[in-house]
C-alpha cells in the first residue's frame, strides 16, 4: 500500500534534517488537534516499517485554557499503538503581574513542561506539530516584528539541555494536513480561547497569505530561500 501523500512530505524532511536516527527516543507534543495527530499517526507508521529503531510516546498538557485530547481522537491513539501520557499546568498561575494572557506565553510553559518530562524520563528528541505555515508566519513576525531573520528550525539541538527539538512537518502546509485529516477522520479539536486576539500570529498568517497567494510552491521556495542565503548580496 502506498504512502499517504503526507507522510512522503514528512519523508523528505526526515531524511534532510536527519529527524529519526538509529537508537532515538521521541517525546511527541500532543495537543489534540490535527498537526500532532498526524505527527503521532506518522510515528506510529514509520516505527513498524523498521527503517530505524526508535521509540516514542505522545505527551499531552493540559492546561486552565486550550482544548483536551477528545476520547475519540485517544482511540485512534490506542489503535495506533501510540502511548499518550497527560500532565497539567496553570498557564494563568504563572502569569507575571502587569502580563496578559497570549498564545507565546502559553506555549511557553507547555512547552516548559515538555523539555523538563522528556529529560526526567530519558527522551533525547521532542517532536513538535509546528508546520511549513507555523515557520513562514514566525519568520514574517520577527522580520516584521523584532528585525530580524529568525523562524522555527526544522532541527533545534539545545545548548543547556540534553533535548533536540524536531518538527518534522516543516515541509508541510495546513492544506496538506487538513486533506490528510479528513482522509482518516481524525476526532481533533482546534483552540479557541478569546486569548488569541494578543497574538500577532493572525496578522502574519493574513500576510503570509497576501504574499504567497496560498500556493505551496510558493510558500516552499519562501521557506527554500532561507537555506538558499547570498551574504554579498545583504547589508
Amino acid at each position: 500500500m502506498p504512502q499517504p501523500k503526507l507522510f512522503r512530505i514528512i519523508d523528505k524532511a526526515v531524511y534532510d534534517y536527519r529527524l529519526i536516527e538509529e537508537g532515538d527516543r521521541i517525546l511527541v507534543g500532543i495537543s489534540g488537534g490535527k498537526d500532532s495527530a498526524a505527527l503521532a499517526h506518522y510515528f506510529a507508521c514509520r516505527q513498524k516499517q523498521g527503517r530505524e529503531r526508535f521509540s516514542f510516546a505522545g505527551l499531552h498538557v493540559a492546561a486552565d485554557i486550550g482544548s483536551p485530547v477528545s476520547a475519540e481522537l485517544r482511540r485512534q491513539f490506542a489503535q495506533w499503538g501510540v502511548p499518550l501520557a497527560e500532565m497539567s499546568v496553570s498557564v494563568f498561575g504563572r502569569l507575571k503581574p502587569g502580563h496578559s494572557m497570549n498564545c507565546w506565553w502559553c506555549s511557553t510553559q507547555r512547552r516548559t513542561e515538555l523539555n523538563s518530562y522528556a529529560i526526567a524520563h530519558g527522551y533525547n528528541k521532542i517532536a513538535l506539530g509546528h508546520h511549513l505555515d507555523d515557520m513562514l508566519e514566525t519568520l514574517l513576525m520577527n522580520a516584521l516584528g523584532k528585525g530580524e531573520l529568525s523562524t522555527m528550525p526544522p532541527r533545534l539541538t539545545y545548548q543547556k539541555y540534553p533535548v533536540t527539538i524536531i518538527r518534522p512537518l516543516c515541509y508541510a502546509d495546513i492544506p496538506a494536513i487538513v486533506e490528510h485529516a479528513e482522509a482518516y477522520s481524525y476526532s481533533t479539536a482546534t483552540c479557541t480561547c478569546g486569548y488569541q486576539e494578543n497574538s500577532g500570529r493572525k496578522d502574519a498568517r493574513a500576510r503570509l497569505a497576501a504574499l504567497t497567494g496560498g500556493s505551496y510552491a510558493h510558500k516552499r521556495r519562501l521557506f527554500e530561500a532561507l537555506k538558499n542565503i547570498r551574504p554579498e548580496y545583504l547589508p
